[in-house]
């Protein structure tokens, strides 16, 4: 648990480095084809922005509710990426390709 704790972190802390006034989170869920976030990593990541004062923007189309944890959520893809000035995404997908350069993942094998 800590070890989760300190990646959390100190992927936090990466993300905040980026001179951004707006972070998209790229879907809730940790895998593809699931609908559980419930207990998703990036839960404590928007945590960690939203306390640093961060404005926070949730692309998430399984999700009918106008804001989730304080945010905002979009379920239109097009506008998301155009209203965020930094993309986090668990997974690098087709859908981000065009917005590759604005897309701060772990992700380097691009499946699950």
């Amino acid at each position: 648990m800590d070890a989760n704790a300190t990646r959390k972190s100190h992927i936090a802390d990466r993300i905040l480095a980026f001179e951004a006034e707006t972070f998209g989170i790229y879907r809730l869920t940790m895998k593809s084809g699931s609908d559980n976030f419930r207990d998703s990593s990036v839960l404590d990541v928007i945590r960690r922005l939203k306390s640093a004062g961060r404005d926070v923007v949730i692309y998430e189309p399984l999700l009918d509710t106008g804001m989730f944890e304080g945010c905002a959520v979009m379920r239109d893809l097009n506008a998301f990426k155009a209203a965020v000035d930094v993309i986090v995404a668990n997974r690098i997908t087709r859908d981000l390709s065009d917005v590759r350069g604005k897309v701060y993942t772990r992700d380097i094998f691009g499946r699950d």
